[in-house]
């Protein structure tokens, strides 16, 4: 292989046949897969990263110490929006640049929210594994048309959320302390969107300061609710969500993203009325598309590329 080293890591693009990755080959710069179609380990980062100016990154954990190996990294580039895999503290004290793919996977995630809701308004869990089970069970579901939808996290997945399930005649209200106009969404203090809101959904990133919803902001939801999490499992405190589905106050949590992935197995994730699902929201024909393509012209952009754009 000649030229600049790219690294690229994850599932999505590391496994023969990318368009995206191959504008990399066509700019001149070699490209490495350490684990094609597979998500790396951290000793498989580590081994990998040395001599990489470039770093095409999936969901994989790029901690200090994968990056004390980085001797001539200039910048990492997710196929996503979140960044809470990588330390950013460690990134800007050897001066890498960490970019994202914002707004790319937007309507992936935020079709399979509205299809989760949709799920849990109907209590269509439930009654699917009684009938597989032999059992007919019909219960009264509820039409999302003039249901309260609350979205936690008025960014780009959050608006487009917002905008589907308008659609449907949903009222949606939100909450985002770094939004001070949500347009036709009235904004609301999360204690408010929670006592009103028959589902709720989060998109918000992680805080280092713990789940954004304890045993004290999921008992003020109302009962019934619909508790929807594409973001980060960590959003939320797994005991106190447990002792409520037991209660029979929630009419399903779903959960997509997961802060060790796979998960290992629990009591959440094994109670009939929670629907977990493997990171499936950017998992979209589409959305790797748009990632991908947003992932390396940022990445050819911050390397100076001329003509980076397609």
């Amino acid at each position: 292989m000649t030229g600049p080293r790219i690294l690229v890591t994850p599932r999505s693009m590391s496994a023969p046949g990318s368009a995206a990755v191959d504008r990399l080959r066509a700019a001149g710069f070699a490209v490495v897969t350490p684990t094609p179609g597979r998500q790396p380990t951290s000793a498989e980062l580590a081994a990998a990263v040395p001599g990489a100016v470039g770093w095409i990154a999936g969901v994989e954990t790029i901690d200090a110490g994968v990056l004390a190996h980085a001797d001539a990294l200039r910048v990492i580039s997710r196929n996503g929006a979140g960044r809470d895999a990588i330390d950013g503290t460690a990134a800007e004290a050897a001066g890498v640049q960490v970019l994202t793919a914002r707004g790319a996977n937007a309507q992936g995630v935020a079709e399979l929210a509205l299809a989760l809701a949709l799920m849990g308004l109907r209590g269509l869990p439930e009654a699917s594994a009684a009938l597989r089970a032999g059992h007919w069970l019909r219960g009264t579901g509820r039409e999302a048309a003039g249901r309260t939808l609350g979205v936690v996290g008025l960014g780009a997945i959050g608006r487009r959320f917002a905008h589907l399930a308008r659609g449907l005649g949903m009222r949606v209200v939100a909450h985002d302390p770094f939004v001070t106009d949500g347009g036709d969404v009235a904004l609301l203090p999360l204690e408010a969107l929670l006592r009103t809101s028959e589902v709720v959904s989060l998109h918000v990133p992680p805080s280092p300061a713990g789940p954004l919803l304890g045993a004290a902001e999921l008992a003020l939801l109302r009962d019934d609710a619909v508790l929807l999490n594409t973001a980060r499992s960590t959003l939320v405190d797994e005991a106190a969500l447990l002792a409520e589905l037991e209660s029979g106050r929630i009419a399903l949590y779903s959960v997509d993203a997961f802060d060790h992935e796979p998960p290992e197995p629990s009591a959440l994730l094994a109670h009939p009325r929670v629907v977990p699902t493997p990171h499936l929201g950017a998992a979209t024909t589409e959305s790797v598309r748009r990632a991908s393509d947003a992932a390396v012209d940022n990445l050819l952009a911050a390397l100076g590329v001329e003509g980076a754009g397609r």
